[in-house]
């Protein structure tokens, strides 16, 4: 009997394959990363060429590594950045131009006209989100505009849409020989094209965008018993496994996190910053610049909804100090940088390079650094890098306090950032109230893993799945409520520093 699940984790910087077993611990892991293309200011795109095939090595590196073969994987999830977008031809499998990824603003103009004629909500009421640069439907547009023969390929029927799952699992499954053309719908659920209550494509909104819907990919669940198709023996597993598990990424953390009642969150601190709160059955309509979303939905049960704060930048701040500024030569450099300084020397940084999301949503701002005095060195930047994060957090905890009317009572935490003890102690203080990281903290494989388990069997529910969670650290707040009121206050006064800077 196979005695793992696989789990593609198809991130923004990187891609990863990770093998967990029963108990939800890692049994391998490969990851590459591949090229972050900026062609002008704003525009951030990837080569899905290029993520295909690292898909394939990481997957036969970490069987490799860990002497596991893919007669011993029972099924396999994907997880994935969400609204990054492609668009390619069905025949030969080669796309029409770089996928457009979810950081992306070039699609600014297209957002401004739709909000111009209705207004930013036009389509929460269906989809649950604001007109944003963000999301996936008006990306698609711009290559349909664009790149030659793309509009005429999406409307013949030789073209395909798909963000980064749909991509992979597309070829996992076949690729141009009837590979499975399908996207979940947490994920379909961030492209602005789909109605959260019938979870269907919008006729109304595909028309507005003129997007053919043809080229849409099919919306099925977050986990499926009805596999949506079998690796293929020449493919890297050289087995036939059952690919039937699809979250987008942050959805993926929640669900690794077993956030499966009404009322629990999780922060994620990976390239952005993502703040999820379990909100039932029911979709609750935000009024405070939140996103009203899908959470999961596991085969025909009733789908599971979530509002949710998205940050784009978050990891990517640490990065740009060390890609762009050369001030520290790898990321866990950041903390010990940080700790040469008692406090951020009075220096705020907002990290509004591709505008602003939740609760904001200002496409105009642009990054900067508030309260420099020649005090500030670059531990007082370091420190003012990692506090954005926990102060971006915030903000997303406030808007959610007041749509909901509930009161965070602790924050559980995954991602890459949360082994630097500094941010998470300071994100403790700055909400006052525990966080709390578990003993995996790869939640986002681990949630694909879960969706894909669970539909074959291999978990028999989410209550099984909840004894997995364990608690591996837990920081507690210490900061005295004076201070916190006044660091909040001179936050908020920095990002207002950061509106009407593209006219």
């Amino acid at each position: 009997m196979a005695e793992y699940i696989g789990s593609v984790d198809q991130g923004t910087t990187s891609t990863r394959f990770i093998i967990f077993d029963h108990k939800g611990q890692i049994a391998g892991v490969d990851q590459k990363e591949h090229e972050q293309i900026f062609p002008k200011p704003g525009w951030v795109e990837h080569d899905p060429v290029e993520i295909w095939k690292n898909t394939k090595e990481v997957i036969a590196g970490a069987l490799e590594k860990n002497n596991i073969s893919g007669a011993d994987i029972a099924a396999i999830g994907i997880t994935n950045q969400r609204e990054s977008v492609v668009v390619w031809d069905k025949k030969t499998g080669k796309p029409y131009y770089n996928a457009i990824v979810w950081q992306c603003t070039r699609t600014h103009e297209i957002c401004r006209e739709l909000i111009k004629e209705k207004g930013q909500n036009r389509f929460r009421d269906k989809t649950g989100l604001p007109v944003a640069t963000y999301f996936s439907g008006p990306k698609i547009k711009w290559i349909l505009d664009n790149v030659p023969d793309a509009r005429k390929a999406a409307e013949n029927g030789s073209a395909l849409f798909g963000t980064m799952e749909t991509w992979l699992i597309w070829w996992l499954t076949g690729g141009p020989d009837n590979g499975a053309h399908v996207t979940d719908v947490t994920n379909a659920s961030r492209t602005l094209l789909m109605d959260l209550n019938t979870l269907k494509w919008d006729k109304e909104i595909l028309s507005t965008l003129n997007i053919p819907e043809k080229a849409l990919a099919r919306i099925v669940p977050s986990g499926d018993p009805d596999a949506w198709g079998m690796t293929l023996e020449n493919g890297p597993f050289k087995a036939k496994i059952p690919v039937c598990g699809a979250l987008g990424d942050q959805q993926a953390a929640l669900v690794g996190q077993t956030c499966f009642k009404a009322g629990e969150a999780k922060n994620t601190y990976g390239t952005g910053c993502f703040l999820l709160l379990n909100t039932g059955h029911t979709p609750v309509p935000s009024r405070q610049g939140l996103i009203t979303t899908l959470a999961y939905q596991f085969g025909s049960n009733q789908p599971v909804y979530c509002l949710e704060g998205s940050i784009a930048i978050a990891g990517a701040l640490v990065q740009w100090l060390r890609d762009n500024l050369g001030l520290i030569s790898n990321a866990a450099e950041i903390e010990e940088l940080a700790k040469t300084v008692d406090d951020n020397g009075g220096a705020y940084f907002v990290p509004a390079f591709s505008g602003l999301f939740a609760p904001y949503w200002r496409a105009d701002a642009r990054g900067t650094i508030t309260g420099l005095t020649s005090y500030v060195n670059k531990g007082h930047i370091a420190r003012a890098v990692l506090e954005a994060n926990a102060f971006q957090a915030k903000d997303i905890v406030e808007a959610m306090r007041k749509d909901s009317g509930v009161e965070l009572s602790m924050l559980k935490v995954d991602g890459g950032m949360v082994v630097n003890d500094l941010l998470m102690q300071f994100q403790s203080d700055i909400l006052n109230v525990p966080v709390i990281r578990p003993q995996v903290s790869e939640t986002t494989a681990l949630g694909a893993a879960y969706a894909a388990g669970l539909s074959i069997g291999f978990w028999s529910g989410p209550d099984e799945l909840s004894k997995n969670w364990a608690v591996d650290k837990i920081w507690s707040p210490s900061m005295k409520d004076h201070k916190r009121a006044k660091l909040y206050h001179d936050w908020k006064k920095a990002v207002e520093r950061t509106f009407d800077w593209v006219e």
